[in-house]
C-alpha cells in the first residue's frame, strides 16, 4: 500500500494494549553510549507528564468540535496518549529499582504541565483562548514527536550497535503511533483556531523549551546514573558524536524538520511515512501481542 493510498484510507486510530518486560533491561541499553542512553531516556522522563497533559487538553477541547472525523481521531489520540504515559512510566520504575531515581526532575516536569500549563481560573472566552493556546503548544511538540518516531524507525544504528530489543521496540511502537496520529493536534488547533502567528509563535516557544528540558534531562541523568558514579558529565560534543553514529538524531536533522512548519500551507502528511508506521505496528511485538 502506497503511502497516499494509507492516508486517504483514513486509518482509525486506535490504543494498542501493548506490554513491556523490562526486567532484564541494562542500565546503558545502547551498548558503550551511556549519553546516548540517557538522552534517550530524559524523552522518557518528560513524556509520561507531558502525555497525561495532552489527554487533558484533549478531552476539554472535545465539545468544541464540530467534525466527526476529527472527533474520531482526537479519541483515538486520547486512547494512544494514554497508553504511552503507562508504558513510558514502566521505564521509571525499572530504573528506580536498580539505584537511579529520576523523581528530582520529574517533579519539575510535574510543575511544568500540571501547574505552569494546568487548567486557570478562567470563564467564557478567556478559558478557551488558554484551551487553544495549549492546544498550539501541542501541536508543535507533535511535530517533534512524529519527526522523533519518524528517526528511531529509520534508526538501523541502534540495531547495528546491539540496542535492547525491549527498549527497541518500545520506542519503535511509540514512534510509529506518533506518525500515525502526526496530525491529529494540528488538524484539531487548525479546526479550533489556527491563527498563523499562533502557531509559529507556538513553535519558537516550543523549541528551546524542550532542548533545555532535554539537556538537563540528559545532565542529571548521567550524573544520578549509579554505573558512571558521577564521573563522567554530559557533554555537546559526545551528544554531537553520537549523532553522527547515528545513535541519536542529528542537530542538522532537527533543523531541517523545523523550517516546514512555518511554511503557511503546511500540514503534517507531508513528512513522515505513515506506510512505514503501519508496517512497524503489523510487525512489533509487543503490538502484535496486544488484544
Amino acid at each position: 500500500m502506497s503511502e497516499a493510498e494509507v492516508r486517504d484510507e483514513q486509518l482509525v486510530l486506535r490504543a494498542r494494549d501493548v506490554r513491556f518486560d523490562f526486567s532484564a533491561l541494562p542500565m546503558h541499553w545502547i551498548p558503550g553510549e551511556p549519553q546516548a542512553t540517557h538522552t534517550v531516556n530524559a524523552l522518557q522522563l518528560l513524556l509520561p507528564e507531558g502525555e497525561r497533559w495532552f489527554v487533558q487538553v484533549f478531552k476539554q477541547a472535545l465539545p468544541l468540535i464540530r467534525d466527526d472525523r476529527l472527533r474520531e481521531d482526537v479519541l483515538g489520540f486520547i486512547g494512544q496518549e494514554a497508553m504511552h504515559a503507562e508504558a513510558h512510566a514502566g521505564v521509571l520504575e525499572h530504573y528506580k529499582a536498580h539505584g537511579l531515581d529520576a523523581e528530582p526532575y520529574t517533579r519539575q516536569t510535574e510543575w511544568i504541565f500540571r501547574g505552569l500549563l494546568g487548567d486557570r481560573d478562567l470563564t467564557g472566552r478567556a478559558k478557551e483562548e488558554w484551551l487553544v493556546e495549549r492546544l498550539s503548544l501541542i501541536a508543535a511538540i507533535e511535530h517533534y514527536t512524529a519527526f522523533l518516531g519518524q528517526w528511531v524507525l529509520d534508526a538501523d544504528a541502534l540495531d547495528r550497535v546491539g540496542a535492547d530489543p525491549v527498549m527497541l521496540d518500545l520506542l519503535r511502537w511509540h514512534g510509529a503511533e506518533e506518525v500515525e496520529h502526526r496530525a491529529v493536534a494540528f488538524d484539531l488547533f487548525q479546526h479550533l483556531d489556527g491563527r498563523y502567528l499562533r502557531r509559529v509563535r507556538a513553535m519558537a516557544v516550543v523549541t528551546p523549551v524542550m532542548l533545555w528540558l532535554l539537556v538537563r534531562g540528559t545532565r542529571f541523568l548521567m550524573t544520578a546514573d549509579p554505573v558512571l558514579a558521577g564521573r563522567t558529565p554530559a557533554t555537546w560534543r559526545a551528544a554531537l558524536a553520537a549523532g553522527r553514529r547515528g545513535v541519536l538524531p542529528t542537530l542538522r536533522g532537527a533543523l531541517r524538520e523545523i523550517r516546514p512548519y512555518f511554511s503557511r500551507g503546511y500540514h503534517p502528511s507531508q513528512t513522515g511515512s505513515t506506510e512505514q508506521a503501519v508496517a512497524y505496528l503489523a510487525s512489533s511485538p509487543a503490538a502484535q501481542s496486544a488484544p
